[in-house]
């Protein structure tokens, strides 16, 4: 016995595909700030692997503009160096605001490298 089927689509599948549609724009939004974070990060392990070479200024320079060139909020400029005498501590703290329909949340990153030289 063969039903005849109706072309219309379901309700169920017109609302899980726009649940799939907001946890992917949402997403989008959280990874990038992830990801900035991340690169930044990536940034001071570089500049904490070469530390030997290079003076606190010359560090917090190159930083500020990875900051800059990354849109990281102002605080993320506060960099704090820390040099032992074979070792470098690189730290910053700073809050990325994360914004969704009818809610906002602060969220606390603190990028941390430490090296020796």
């Amino acid at each position: 016995m063969v039903s005849a089927r109706r072309g219309t689509s379901t309700l169920g599948c017109l609302f899980t595909l726009l649940i799939l549609a907001a946890i992917a724009y949402f997403g989008v939004n959280i990874g990038e700030v992830y990801w900035r974070y991340y690169e930044y990060r990536d940034d001071m392990k570089q500049e904490a692997r070469f530390a030997g070479a290079n003076t606190n200024d010359k560090i917090l320079v190159r930083l500020r503009a990875a900051a800059d060139s990354l849109g990281l909020p102002e605080d993320a400029r506060a960099i704090g160096i820390r040099r032992g005498a074979h070792n470098i501590v690189i730290e910053a703290e700073y809050y990325e605001r994360l914004e969704f329909p009818m809610y906002s949340k602060d969220i606390l990153f603190h990028p941390y490298a430490e090296g020796s030289f």
